[in-house]
């Protein structure tokens, strides 16, 4: 093992800050690496889904080149603060967003993008900006918080080796997850085709209570412990951790304020106050009442109230209508949930793959785990 240098952020990285424009100034243009592409993935996406209406200026002031670092700046809480992406190629044009830090190498020391994507995700990493940050209403990050935190560097063959470990594993999740999503656009596809085109005049009108009762979660937000065993959804639905559980089996969730969205899980959870669990009453009907959910989410949520933050009742979920036909439809949702099936024998791979990941990932940063690179 060599011997590895540790730096400060500030002797390898140059700071900036990224591009703020008004609403009006988004869906057209050029590509922008928002704070989700940020805050969701290791390494930025192959392409940018978001676009920006960005001058030459701030396309040059903003740029988003190979081995540029990307940490959010400020967050709700600690915990979410200096989430990390790494840019594994050139932008042509793209800019990023003003929620998050740029970190630029400056050439004078050589570190792999790839290394740094894993090392900024570590726990390592992720400690130390947990543990220097201030929470007022909002976490923040600042140049000189930035200038404090460190990164160590082993050779380039080691990193080089270190990449090749991690990357292997993060492949393989990745190969997983388009999976997942192809088979959720098919199922999404299948029950339009067969539940919403193909629906027919004399098919019976039916309530939503009809098929599952609808339950909130806890009002009590004191969820998260170091150790927890099982899910706790928020109505971001993010998922931390709870030591107790409300909820077992096939259940569909439905973010009840905010952005709403609708989400699937299978085994034992929890869930806080405006996140709605729907347990089907039939097993058979999961699949279909998933996709359901989401094809008319629109339709659902249309009378939210609140002026600031938008929230659904119980009663305009349970009194929503919709068409279902009188015949015998058993095969086509055993399809649907067969596809449902792939989808959660893929979580579980993801799961452990994760958590693979995760456990070797600190060992190697820790030097407790040597990565052969000769």
């Amino acid at each position: 093992m060599s011997e590895w240098k540790e730096y400060n952020l500030n002797e390898v990285y140059d700071f900036a800050s990224g591009l703020s424009k008004g609403a009006s100034e988004f869906g057209f243009g050029h590509g922008f690496l928002g704070f989700k592409d940020v805050f969701h993935n290791f390494f930025a996406p192959d392409e940018l889904t978001s676009l920006v209406n960005s001058t030459e200026k701030e396309q040059e002031s903003c740029s988003i080149k190979r081995g540029d670092v990307f940490l959010t700046r400020t967050s709700e809480t600690d915990e979410d603060l200096g989430m990390s992406c790494v840019a594994l190629k050139d932008y042509p044009k793209a800019t990023f967003n003003g929620f998050t830090k740029r970190l630029r190498p400056k050439g004078n020391v050589e570190i792999l993008p790839e290394y740094a994507g894993f090392y900024f995700r570590s726990p390592r990493f992720r400690a130390s900006v947990s543990g220097m940050s201030s929470i007022t209403t909002r976490a923040s990050l600042n140049n000189s918080m930035l200038a404090d935190l460190k990164i160590p560097v082993p050779s380039i063959n080691e990193q080089k080796a270190i990449s090749e470990t991690l990357m292997a594993l993060h492949k393989k999740i990745e190969l997983l997850e388009r999976q997942i999503n192809t088979l959720e656009k098919l199922g999404g596809t299948l029950f339009r085709q067969w539940f919403v085109d193909e629906a027919r005049a004399d098919w019976e009108i039916k309530q939503l209570d009809e098929f599952f009762p609808v339950i909130t979660g806890k009002r009590d937000a004191n969820f998260a412990t170091e150790n927890g065993k099982y899910p706790f959804f928020t109505c971001s639905q993010k998922s931390f951790k709870c030591d107790s559980y409300s909820f077992d089996g096939h259940s569909i969730l439905l973010a009840g304020n905010g952005d709403f969205s609708v989400k699937r899980y299978k085994g034992k959870f929890d869930a806080y106050q405006r996140t709605y669990v729907l347990i089907p009453k039939e097993e058979k009907y999961v699949g279909f009442l998933f996709y359901l959910m989401q094809y008319f989410l629109n339709d659902i949520t249309m009378g939210a109230q609140g002026s600031v933050i938008s929230f659904l009742t119980k009663g305009m979920i349970t009194d929503y209508k919709f068409p279902f036909p009188k015949n015998d439809y058993d095969e086509k949702l055993i399809k649907i949930n067969s596809l449902n099936n792939k989808i959660d024998a893929n979580v579980h791979q993801i799961e452990n793959l994760t958590k693979l990941r995760n456990s070797i990932s600190p060992k190697i940063f820790n030097k407790q785990i040597f990565v052969n690179y000769e």
